[in-house]
């Protein structure tokens, strides 16, 4: 479960809080859309929620954890559970595709066979594997951004947060992914994706966060608390 209780964050340096007064419950397992005009916050509020900055003020608990005073081994623990999918795919460009998916797991200490056999698991489940052992600067924009899927997937999330992840895809690529993120939903995992595209969300009815000027809009809200 996420939980946020008139949470508000302000980065260093920065003359007035991001966002503001935001309240919001979302049960395990379920999926959202998080919408929102660009600068209405939606970044910010994937950085908070994936413990990439703690609240300026008010109550976050992540995972039925409070995030407020948390120890540093704590927070490296959530933040194994959580997966994330940058909007600018943070690939790293030395390593092929396979070294990149593995990171995580390797961060993790698992063995080199076990790894291999996740690895292609899901580079297999998103048609990459042909892909793993090319460097990502030689693949297309669509095929870098389900190799960051793969890399945030590998891991077996509790959370699946995605910023804008079909912006580089088909419409057919983009309807097997939220395919892909039902499959993990079925599972358990609470699935949040950051979008402007109108048509996949039409496509894809579901309970929206709506955010403008960094704090919910209370009348496009389902998943206030």
């Amino acid at each position: 479960m996420i939980r946020l209780r008139d949470v508000s964050l302000k980065p260093a340096g920065v003359g007035q809080p991001v966002l503001h007064g935001m309240t919001l419950t979302i049960p395990q397992g379920e999926f959202r859309w998080l919408l929102g005009p660009s600068g209405a916050g939606k970044s910010s509020l994937l950085k908070l929620l994936t413990l990439g900055a703690k609240p300026a003020s008010g109550q976050m608990d992540i995972l039925n954890t409070p995030v407020t005073g948390a120890s540093r081994s704590t927070l490296r623990n959530l933040r194994r559970r959580i997966g994330f999918v940058p909007q600018d795919y943070r690939l790293i460009g030395e390593w092929n595709v396979f070294d990149n998916v593995a990171l995580p797991l390797r961060l993790r200490g698992r063995s080199e066979r076990d790894i291999r056999q996740e690895v292609f698991a899901v580079l297999d489940w998103l048609d990459v594997a042909p892909h793993a052992h090319s460097r990502p600067t030689t693949l297309s924009g669509g095929e870098q951004q389900r190799v960051a899927i793969a890399r945030a997937l590998i891991g077996r999330p509790d959370i699946l947060l995605a910023d804008e992840p079909t912006n580089a895809l088909e419409d057919s690529q983009a309807r097997r992914l939220l395919a892909t993120f039902q499959e993990l939903i079925d599972l358990g995992t609470t699935v949040i994706v950051a979008t402007h595209n109108e048509g996949l969300v039409r496509d894809a009815p579901a309970p929206s966060i709506m955010l403008r000027d960094g704090t919910l809009d209370p009348h496009a809200n389902e998943a206030i608390a």
